[in-house]
């Protein structure tokens, strides 16, 4: 009877596991004054009416000295999307408001700070080829990561 409670109490925690990570509609990275965010690939659901983007910058360094965003978008608009952000400046978060392809965006942080944007699900399609960058001039090159999107 032990080993049949066991088991089922196992069963229990994988499929809520599994859940959670199926319809996970949070993206949650902390940024900080080495360049880096704390995750490379993060996995999200395109089935989720809105997500959610926390940034954290963990860092001590102002936003006009080492600020962080964080933009999604298409894998294949990342370049010009950074090089057009740089012209946007930082008053506009280092991404150009008419910019179709970006997805969504956090503001410019610094140390200490935190900025959350959400935006709706559909905007991603399960399969595609997304990254998440830093839009602040120089920063994509070493702040990017895979966005994951799964049904």
């Amino acid at each position: 009877m032990k080993v049949l409670s066991t088991s089922l109490l196992m069963l229990g925690v994988l499929v809520a596991g599994h859940a959670q990570a199926a319809n996970n509609c949070t993206i949650v990275l902390k940024g900080d004054d080495a360049m880096k965010f704390d995750q490379k690939q993060i996995t999200v659901s395109a089935s989720c009416p809105t997500i959610t983007i926390q940034l954290t910058h963990t860092g001590k360094l102002p936003a006009s000295a080492m600020g962080h965003n964080v933009v999604i978008a298409a894998t294949k608009d990342v370049d010009a999307i950074g090089r057009d952000g740089i012209k946007a400046g930082l008053p506009n978060n280092y991404v150009n408001k008419a910019d179709t392809r970006v997805i969504a965006h956090t503001k410019v942080i610094g140390g200490g700070e935190k900025a959350t944007a959400t935006f709706p699900g559909k905007k991603l399609t399960a399969g595609g080829d997304y990254t998440f960058f830093c839009s602040f001039p120089g920063h994509s090159m070493l702040m990017k990561g895979k966005l994951v999107v799964t049904k």
